[in-house]
Parts: structure tokens; C-alpha cells; sequence
């Protein structure tokens, strides 16, 4: 049986009942060239925006190859592209694309090893639209960033666009605008993840802000705390109350802004005593873990160790044995001695691929329905053979470009991040 049989044999357990739906069983390219949405596997609960990038059809001489076929393409024009070519893939990529990636990582390892390959004129960035984003904002201007499909976006990133963020940053120094200066510090410092479009990247960076990662978010804060009395953390809400709260910031002074609410939600006094004022953003896939599942996995493996990833909510994580980046996580299972048994709160793919690559473990994701990102599992091996195929005949297609103005804000917000070392 092919990684691709294997995988999609394993889908189909998804139940019907399940807040993921069971597409990913079918071609991602079934869902190229109709409504804008986030694809096979999506959680219900998401609604893309009307602006989500559409991929179009690809060939059908891509759509219609075997797993064999694809593989010995795929092969045959790396071979041929040689050292012009250096191939990201993300942790949470499937199995059968990440067989052929030169390098894998999270998205912020994955734009610095591009960096490593200077030589390479072509970065094929097998992940979704905001780390293809950072990679060529990284990136020299000779080097081109492809995305195998442009429809992988991530529903986290799109929870908060830039007129959201900007309407909030109004409301927020009009209310700002009479506190007292003198101790030297700003008002608020914007902070946005990695996981944000390169529009908001280049947003904290003309605002005096800086961009995090899931392993550098309390380096991060404490460089905002630093120059600001609060800080406004986008777009993901768990991971910055994870953070603040490991801090010792107290839930009171973290509220919750909403976009479609006047001042967020809150009032006045409430966002005048705030020290991080959250983003109402989520990850999907992360936000399906519990306690309960903790729980039950406490009493189906006695001596279980529960590794969740930030993004999950704050009972998740409070309730875990350790919370840390995909980084951390890969690390823990790698350190532990032989016989250990984790349960772990993330990305499905990663967690199976943990797994494999460490037999000596027992090694099982706290999530029993099976709800992978959707967005990153749109970069299928049809497409990597289609846009590498297209390299060697000298046409460059699904090329990810930020604007030069926005390029130029946005990596002063990651140089800041790169400075602001743990």
C-alpha cells in the first residue's frame, strides 16, 4: 500500500459526526476551481473570507498520475533543478510531500534554512500562503518563492486582517491618547505570530512592534514590556494568554478584543487595566483538544506524559505535563528514554510521524477524530510535480511576492524577533 493509500485509509475513520468534515479522503484539486473556502477537512466552524486565494485546475495529467509516477517526476526534476532548487516542508505537511523535502521545520525554521541556500534561485515552499510570505520577505531578490497551491491559506491568519487590526489600533489610541507618558513607555506595543499575513508583520513593524514564534513568545513579551505599558497580541488568543499567563499576568488584565464588538467588547476601565489585550483568533486544529481527552488518556496509559502545543486552550495546557513549540515537543519525545509514552496535543501528521521515527515510544495524539490543518494538507504531490516540472522548462509559476513596501515594515518586525533572543 502507497503513503498516499495508507493515508487516505486512515482519513476515512474521520467521523461523520466529527466538527472536521471527511473531504480529505477526495483530491485537493476537487476543490480548486469552485467556492473560496479552506478546503478538504476543514473545520465547519471556519468561513473563509471572500478574498481567499484560489488555486484554479491544475493538469490532468498531475490530477489523474499514480503515486509511483508522481514520485519518479518529482525525483526526476529535482535531479534535473540540482542545487537551484531547495525544496521547505512543514511539520504538519503530509508524509508523501515531506519525503521530498530538503528541509523540515516550523514555518520560521523553514524561512531561515531557505537562507542556508544562497545558491538556490527557487524556494519551493510546501507549507501555507503566510510562511511562503516570510520566505520571500527573507529571501534575496533573485531567489523566487513558490507555493504548489495557492489556495493553502490558514483560517488562523485570516481571523484578523489588516482593517480590523488598524480600526482596532484607532479605537485603541483615541483611548490611550490622555495617559500619562512620563515613565517613557508607549501606550501598547502591537505583537502578531508568525502565523499573520505579511500586511500585519509590516503593521507592528511601522508601530514599533515585533513578530513572535510559538517557542520565543515570552522573550518576545518581555521585549514589548519593555517599551510599552500593554501589549496587543494577534492573532491567535491561546497562545498569548498561555504565554502572558505563565508570566504571572493575570486573566483580569487579559481581555479579549473583538473585531465585530465596539472597544472589542470591553470597556473602558477593563482596557485601561489591561497589560495584553487578546485577539479574538484561534487555530482550529489546535483548539479541538480537552481535558476530557487528557483525562481519558490518563486512564489508558498510567505513566502517560501530555505534551501540548500553545495554541491549545489555557484548561489544555494547564492540564498538560509541559506545553511548548513543535520544536519542543520533537525534542521532549527525542530526549525521553526508551519506553515512554506521550499523548500529544497537536497536528495529526507531525504526531504520526513522531511515532514512526521513534518506535522505541509510545507515541498517540490526544485527539481521537482525526482533523488535520486543512489548508496545509492542499499541497499534494500532484502539485509539487506540476510546479517543479514547470521549473525545468523555465516557467515560474505560483510565485508568493510581498510587496516591496511591505516587505521593507515587515522585516523590521522580524529583525526585532531575531534581536529579542530568549
Amino acid at each position: 500500500m502507497s503513503s498516499i493509500q495508507a493515508t487516505l485509509q486512515t482519513l476515512k475513520l474521520v467521523s461523520p459526526e466529527a466538527s472536521c468534515n471527511t473531504d480529505l479522503t477526495k483530491g485537493p484539486w476537487l476543490f480548486d476551481t469552485g467556492e473560496a473556502d479552506y478546503g478538504p477537512g476543514s473545520s465547519q466552524d471556519d468561513v473563509a473570507p471572500a478574498d481567499t486565494p484560489r488555486q484554479g485546475e491544475i493538469p490532468a495529467e498531475y490530477r489523474e498520475a499514480s503515486d509511483a509516477e508522481l514520485t519518479a517526476r518529482i525525483l526526476a526534476a529535482k535531479e534535473t533543478l540540482g542545487d537551484s532548487l531547495v525544496v521547505l516542508g512543514h511539520h504538519y505537511q503530509r508524509d508523501e510531500v515531506v519525503a521530498f523535502a530538503d528541509f523540515v521545520g516550523d514555518s520560521f525554521q523553514l524561512a531561515n534554512a531557505a537562507l542556508t541556500r544562497e545558491q538556490a534561485r527557487y524556494i519551493v515552499f510546501c507549507g501555507v500562503h503566510f510562511m511562503a510570505e516570510t520566505a520571500d520577505i527573507l529571501s534575496t531578490q533573485e531567489q523566487a518563492v513558490i507555493l504548489p497551491n495557492l489556495a493553502a491559506g490558514c483560517s488562523m491568519a485570516d481571523m484578523a486582517d489588516e482593517s480590523s487590526v488598524e480600526e482596532c489600533w484607532e479605537q485603541l489610541m483615541d483611548l490611550y491618547a490622555h495617559e500619562d507618558s512620563s515613565d517613557g513607555l508607549a501606550a501598547v506595543i502591537p505583537v502578531t505570530y508568525m502565523n499573520s499575513s505579511a500586511a500585519l508583520k509590516a503593521f507592528v513593524g511601522k508601530h514599533g512592534g515585533i513578530v513572535c514564534t510559538s517557542s520565543n513568545a515570552a522573550t518576545v513579551l518581555e521585549w514589548a514590556f519593555e517599551r510599552g505599558r500593554r501589549v496587543l497580541f494577534f492573532p491567535d488568543q491561546h497562545l498569548g494568554r498561555n504565554t502572558a499567563k505563565a508570566m504571572g499576568i493575570p486573566l483580569e488584565r487579559m481581555p479579549m478584543w473583538n473585531p465585530r464588538k465596539p472597544l472589542g467588547g470591553s470597556d473602558e476601565a477593563t482596557l485601561h487595566d489591561a497589560k495584553v489585550i487578546l485577539w479574538h483568533g484561534f487555530c482550529s486544529v489546535h483548539k479541538r483538544f480537552t481535558v476530557a481527552q487528557i483525562e481519558r488518556a490518563r486512564v489508558e496509559h498510567p505513566g502517560v506524559q501530555i505534551l501540548a502545543h500553545p495554541e491549545c486552550p489555557m484548561p489544555v495546557v494547564d492540564a498538560a505535563d509541559a506545553a511548548g513549540s513543535t520544536d519542543y515537543i520533537q525534542k521532549a519525545v527525542a530526549a525521553a528514554p526508551a519506553g515512554s509514552v506521550f499523548g500529544i496535543a497537536t497536528e495529526i501528521n507531525m504526531v504520526n510521524r513522531l511515532a514512526a521515527e521513534h518506535p522505541e515510544h509510545t507515541v498517540f495524539c490526544l485527539d481521537p477524530v482525526i482533523c488535520p490543518c486543512s489548508t496545509m494538507y492542499r499541497i499534494h504531490p500532484g502539485y509539487l510535480a506540476w510546479v517543479l516540472e514547470s521549473l525545468v522548462d523555465g516557467v515560474v509559476l505560483n510565485r508568493i511576492e510581498v510587496p516591496a513596501e511591505v516587505a521593507a515594515d515587515a522585516k523590521v518586525a522580524l529583525e526585532r524577533m531575531l534581536a529579542a533572543r530568549p
